[in-house]
């Protein structure tokens, strides 16, 4: 059954292959939310993104008579925008000077350090809570947080229903924010 993971999508990838607008448009939809999420994971930046996302989705379907199935359509996108992404960061490379040297260097005050310690609990406290989880629940976050998946494309790995993905993750969100809290 996990061999036919490769042809998610295939009716589309297929259809667009042919250069149909309306199978083009459903696999953007279908993989845009995900492909985002993995572009702001490398740049951080939501426009540079965006604009990341956009340029991935061109050459994609510019290049889809070149994807042949050896893995899934998303994992095939995923690797064009990361690759992207990382041209990007390349690109966008200014020449650093030592901040020490620049005449409006300011020393870390306290409040800053303890922003940052702050904010350094608060992930921490996030990946514990998500260890904490059911096996379930910590997988869909998995998934679909951090990896970028779409529903469709969990349910498939999954072998579960799109809707059961929905739910469990909404399940395993709720969870994750009650033991943060605790």
């Amino acid at each position: 059954m996990k061999a036919n993971i490769r042809y998610t999508h295939k009716d589309l990838v297929e259809k667009s292959k042919l250069g149909d607008r309306t199978s083009q448009y459903q696999l953007y939809e279908l993989y845009v939310d995900a492909m985002y999420n993995v572009g702001m994971r490398m740049i951080g930046i939501k426009e540079d993104a965006e604009d990341v996302l956009q340029d991935s989705f061109v050459e994609a379907f510019k290049n889809l008579k070149n994807f042949r199935y050896e893995s899934t359509f998303g994992s095939w996108l995923k690797r064009i925008v990361i690759n992207k992404s990382i041209n990007h960061l390349k690109t966008r490379r200014i020449a650093i000077t030592p901040i020490e040297n620049h005449e409006y260097y300011l020393n870390e005050d306290e409040n800053e350090k303890s922003d940052q310690k702050s904010e350094q609990k608060d992930i921490q406290n996030i990946i514990n809570g998500i260890e904490k989880l059911p096996a379930g629940y910590k997988q869909i976050i998995n998934l679909y947080l951090i990896e970028g998946y779409a529903h469709k494309e969990i349910a498939q790995i999954l072998e579960i229903s799109e809707a059961t993905s929905k739910s469990q993750y909404h399940r395993a969100k709720k969870k994750l924010i009650t033991i943060i809290s605790s």
